[in-house]
Formats: structure tokens, sequence, C-alpha cells
């Protein structure tokens, strides 16, 4: 059902700093920084070969990724994405199998201007997933 690893993403209090990091000194390609509002988050993307890396940081007070970041403040891996041909089909048959969307179960649109939906960390080994539609 999954396919490939789309990007893994961190949440970072510095959102300028982490991309000046990967940028100056690891030498990767960094975009520019992209609010998601519906998503409480301020996204950037680290260019790999083979994935993404994405930078998060809050975006308002409810942001979800404020709530992670007060865990762990100085930043952490947040989810991992993985690429799926069908976002509802991949939803239904997620469910069938005991997996727990959150949210209302409806996919939003991601970053990439595709859908998306996460999947519960503790069905998943402690790791919050993304699906993405391709």
């Amino acid at each position: 059902m999954i396919g490939r690893l789309n990007h893994v993403a961190i949440a970072v209090p510095d959102l300028e700093a982490a991309a000046a990091t990967y940028r100056d000194t690891l030498g990767a390609k960094v975009s520019a920084p992209v609010d998601l509002p519906d998503h409480g988050v301020t996204t950037v993307f680290v260019e790999l070969p083979n994935t993404k890396i994405e930078l998060l940081l809050p975006l308002g007070d409810n942001s979800p990724i404020a709530k992670f970041l007060e865990k762990n403040a100085s930043g952490g891996m947040h989810h991992v994405c993985y690429e799926v041909e069908d976002i509802l089909a991949a939803r239904d048959k997620l469910v069938e199998q005991g997996a727990r969307i959150l949210g209302d179960g409806e996919p939003k649109i991601g970053a990439h201007g595709k859908p998306v939906l996460f999947l519960h960390p503790k069905d998943f080994s402690g790791t919050l997933v993304e699906i993405e539609q391709v």
C-alpha cells in the first residue's frame, strides 16, 4: 500500500537557524518558508537526492508543533511521510486493519498541495505517520 518515503519532518524552535544548518553546514538545497495555517505550521523543505527533510515551526498558539516543542524544547523528529496512490483507498484499508486516523478522517491539503492524512502514533510503534497521495 505505501510507496516511497516522501519526507521526514523535524520540529524546530528556530526555523532560520535550522535552515541555515542544512544549507550552510551540510550544503543542502533549502526552500523558502511557507505558512500552512490549516496545519498550524511554517515549513521549509530540505531537498536531498532520495527524499526530503521538512523543518516545522509552530504557526499560532494552537499549533500541534507548539505542543511538541513544549515537551522537546530543542526540537526533534515529528513524523514520517509515506506516499500512497489513492489516499481514500489507503485510509479505508488502514481503518479496516484497525489503524486510527487523526482528525475527522478526511484528507487535508498538505505542504505539497496534495491530500494528506495523519495516523495515530500508538498504531505505528510510537511514530506519527503521514500519508500523502501522489
